[in-house]
């Protein structure tokens, strides 16, 4: 159910805001109506529309400025324009700087009455993952972790109990899986968070230059060492030292890591004087170490030290009921940083996105959508996912590894949705990404 359902309509020909005003109003729609861009700004400013229907050829202020007005006033505010179709350029225009739509003239009711609709409902998702970030990032400090799974949730829980220690952590899981995200949200949500969280990727760098960088030189350590560089251990003094890829860190350097974390201290390259350091250790992988220790290319006692404490990262494939979620805050990403208007993702898109298997998990997923964001119109639909997400099998293996056919695992995710909206079907048709009357037909098919 749409929680702000009024409409400003702003038309200085009367009977043409009278007919548009009676269509809202007969499809249920609180109506505001405005003949001047004047009496609108005085209007919005007073109510706060949830949505504003304006002509763009109207008298002293038109519907170009109106727009802009109202964007000062509210840059979130929905704008849908009216003209006639010799005028389509200005409605392009418009577009860009922020109306959600445009409409030519004549019109059909129909076609203006579901685009009203749309823009209502895409809204409402909006501010649903508004407030989720808001209130993930108010309990863990940092910028989003979208999910609701069981799965992250067991997450969420283990960083609660793990924040406020000083011990070494351990975070394995595959690639794109947000193993860093948690380092940061661990940081942040512990007595350490307004100190430095320095991180470095172990894998990018050559074993001479890694050294370096974690422990710093002295002026003449060697040729081109003009002067003295502080390493990130040292950088990282009474905030978090994040060691990303720990696994390819060459065995040599390894030695001097264990000691460096033992001893909370180390010698910079070319100095003889041992320098102290205060930084919670936490490491991360995306391989087996104990596969790695028994091919004897990581060590034992390294591990040890590393995974005082340890946590998995679940892959996507493992909590594909998140999926929905991130596709909606990855759409309002980069919608946002294209500077364009708001898109819907159709049902058989979604379907295919939570079908897809997700090797490279959310990593892949948001570069998915960044490039369907950019391929797209207003409706992403499967025709602009790359071709090995829209045609998955037909069968996939759910998370206890038994394969099942995707009208079952679509069964057991509505319901799922259905139990945890309390059986608000509404709400539950909100977050799966369709509309009220395909839930009804859904149910009806699985017998519920």
């Amino acid at each position: 159910m749409i929680s702000n359902s009024t409409i400003l309509i702003v038309e200085d020909e009367d009977l043409m805001r009278g007919i548009i005003a009676g269509m809202m109003r007969d499809s249920g729609f609180r109506v505001l109506e405005a003949s001047s861009g004047e009496q609108a700004l005085e209007i919005f400013a007073a109510e706060s529309p949830a949505l504003t229907i304006s002509d763009i050829a109207m008298g002293k202020m038109d519907g170009i400025e109106l727009l802009d007005r109202i964007k000062q006033l509210d840059s979130e505010a929905l704008v849908i324009m009216i003209t006639a179709y010799s005028s389509v350029e200005t409605a392009i225009a418009a577009l860009r700087k922020g109306a959600y739509d445009y409409i030519t003239k004549p019109f059909i009711n129909e076609n203006i009455i579901q685009t009203v609709r749309n823009a209502l409902r895409q809204r409402e998702l909006f501010s649903e993952n508004r407030y989720l970030r808001r209130e993930l990032k108010k309990k863990y400090d940092f910028e989003s972790i979208i999910g609701r799974s069981d799965a992250l949730m067991k997450i969420f829980k283990m960083i609660e109990k793990i924040a406020n220690t000083n011990s070494s952590l351990l975070i394995q899981g595959e690639s794109g899986t947000g193993k860093e995200l948690v380092a940061k949200a661990i940081h942040y949500n512990s007595p350490r968070g307004d100190a430095p969280f320095v991180a470095i990727n172990c894998a990018a760098l050559p074993e001479s230059l890694l050294e370096s960088e974690l422990f710093g030189y002295v002026k003449g350590a060697f040729t081109g060492a003009h002067t003295n560089k502080m390493g990130l251990f040292k950088a990282a003094d009474g905030g978090t030292l994040f060691l990303d890829e720990v696994s390819e860190m060459p065995p040599a350097l390894q030695v001097k890591l264990l000691r460096s974390i033992q001893e909370r201290e180390f010698i910079p390259l070319g100095s003889t004087k041992t320098v102290t350091f205060d930084a919670r250790i936490i490491a991360a992988t995306n391989r087996n170490l104990e596969e790695e220790i028994a091919a004897h290319r990581f060590r034992e006692d390294l591990y040890y030290r590393l995974s005082v404490i340890s946590l998995t990262m679940p892959p996507l494939r493992e909590r594909r009921e998140d999926i929905p979620l991130l596709v909606r805050f990855f759409v309002e990403k980069y919608t946002r940083a294209l500077n364009i208007p708001p898109k819907m993702v159709n049902e058989e898109a979604m379907q295919a996105m939570i079908n897809h298997e997700w090797r490279g998990n959310v990593r892949e997923l948001q570069n998915v959508i960044e490039r369907a964001v950019t391929l797209s119109d207003e409706i992403i639909e499967s025709q602009h996912l790359p071709e090995k997400v829209r045609d998955t099998p037909q069968t996939i293996k759910d998370v206890s590894g038994q394969t099942v056919t995707l009208d079952e695992l679509e069964r057991r995710y509505i319901i799922e949705t259905l139990d945890r909206v309390n059986d608000d079907k509404n709400r539950a048709a909100e977050v799966l990404g369709i509309d009220l009357s395909t839930l009804y037909r859904k149910l009806k098919r699985y017998g519920r």
